[in-house]
């Protein structure tokens, strides 16, 4: 996996070591319960009304929701919604969708929250704040909206059937896994998740609202620069904090080593968190503000390098957890030790997620900052 790094540009997508996070295969796969079951239109239309069935915004949480935030926000356009009505108009195939059935029999929208969403507009007959009339549709229908529909045009779109798959959620580790895994295997076309929005999803709740408090925090700003669209900081921020607790335990893939970490700690208050992680991160931040700026989490380009950075901050909070007092000239010092050193430059550069690699980096950083 090549560190190149991101520039927070959500129309680029996701980046390569995004794409290789997201297709490496996870040690175990965790099985399901599952089920098919037939919605016809005006059902769905009246389950979405009175609540029996959620659509999540991306990471809020939702105290409804088990597994808040999967979804994006709405993104079809008026024409693409037009033409999907039209294909129940004209009685053709219509795609399944994916829900999950939480403990509380309500059913949470995994995949197909645009099809629903334009099946209820279309029905109320708003979309947008203006009445939604069909217009990017063959002539017949142009013009229509859902109460001049004639009454076979009605009784159609009404009682026309959508397959859903539904998956059968406990909130377990081993449930949340799984939907984990669902979801990367449906995650495609259009703008792609990355892994980290997947997991803020998934195991919305204090722990991450802790990570995202640091992600504010005004010195790690300073240090990474512009917030990221697609949540990289967030998710870099997380990786110091899991290898910082956990680097012994540490092993690939990526991804599931940080929905562990999550998942272990997604209850946590985050005030006793605040005062002991959260403390060091904000600690060392300051110190490489104080010692060397922005830059110090860069090579050669403007782009913060994650690997480069993951060591420094997890060397430097070692070193505070000795209970001594930093000099940010010598810290500065070492850092351009770092920089000219061949081995740790390689360990950010190529195949950052290996376990070698990873140690070697840690242990470089910590070994060096011994001397701060």
């Amino acid at each position: 996996m090549v560190a190149r790094e991101f520039d927070g540009d959500p129309e680029r997508g996701v980046t390569e070591e995004e794409v290789q996070d997201l297709l490496e295969a996870e040690r175990t796969a965790t099985a399901i319960n599952y089920s098919g079951q037939d919605f016809d239109v005006i059902g769905l239309v009246r389950r979405l009304t009175k609540g029996d069935i959620l659509i999540p915004t991306f990471g809020h949480e939702d105290d409804r929701i088990i597994s808040a935030g999967f979804q994006r926000s709405f993104v079809w356009t008026r024409p693409q919604m037009d033409r999907f009505v039209e294909s129940i108009l004209l009685g053709y195939p219509i795609p399944g969708i994916f829900l999950i059935r939480q403990m509380d029999r309500r059913y949470l929208v995994l995949d197909g929250q645009q099809r629903l969403r334009t099946l209820k507009s279309f029905h109320d007959g708003i979309y947008d704040g203006k009445e939604f009339t069909l217009q990017n549709v063959i002539d017949e229908f142009k013009g229509l909206t859902y109460r001049t529909l004639g009454e076979d045009q009605r009784r159609l779109f009404d009682d026309t059937f959508i397959q859903a798959t539904i998956v059968v959620s406990d909130d377990s580790i081993e449930s949340l896994d799984a939907i984990y895994q669902i979801f990367e295997r449906l995650n495609s076309g259009g703008t792609q998740l990355t892994p980290h929005e997947i997991r803020v999803a998934l195991f919305a709740g204090p722990f991450i609202d802790f990570v995202e408090q640091l992600n504010k925090s005004p010195d790690w700003r300073t240090l990474y620069g512009k917030r990221s669209p697609r949540l990289r900081d967030q998710e870099l921020v997380l990786r110091i904090i899991a290898l910082y607790v956990n680097a012994a335990l540490y092993r690939r893939p990526l991804k599931i080593f940080l929905n562990n970490f999550v998942s272990s700690h997604r209850q946590e208050s985050a005030t006793d968190l605040e005062n002991t992680i959260g403390a060091r991160f904000q600690q060392a931040a300051s110190l490489l503000v104080q010692a060397g700026g922005a830059e110090t989490l860069r090579l050669g380009s403007g782009q913060v390098n994650a690997a480069l950075t993951e060591a420094i901050f997890i060397g430097l909070m070692r070193r505070l957890d000795q209970g001594v007092q930093v000099n940010t000239n010598r810290l500065n010092e070492k850092i351009k030790v770092l920089r000219d050193d061949a081995a740790l430059i390689l360990a950010v550069s190529r195949s950052t997620a290996d376990e070698e690699q990873v140690r070697v980096r840690l242990e470089t950083t910590t070994r060096t900052f011994a001397e701060v």
